[in-house]
């Protein structure tokens, strides 16, 4: 295994001092689990979304109510 070094801002480091106490593990085993995990969440190289495709469209339609994305009257019947 390979070290290397960062730079990490006081808040992110005070954080990641307490998750490796409370796990009782490294900081730099912490610091690589979660660097795997972001890693994998990664899309594929050239993966895009349906709101990469499209996201110039949105907010586009007028006439729309306000509340359209967060009030769930407007899902009442969906898919019945």
């Amino acid at each position: 295994m390979r070290t290397i070094s960062l730079k990490l801002p006081d808040d992110l480091l005070a954080q990641l001092d307490s998750e490796a106490k409370a796990r009782r593990v490294t900081k730099s085993r912490v610091v690589r689990e979660s660097l795997e995990q972001a890693l994998r969440r990664r899309p594929r190289a050239g993966a895009v979304s349906c709101y990469d495709l499209a996201h110039d469209l949105a907010g586009t339609v007028k006439g729309l109510p306000e509340d359209l994305a967060g009030n769930p009257k407007y899902m009442e019947g969906f898919g019945q």
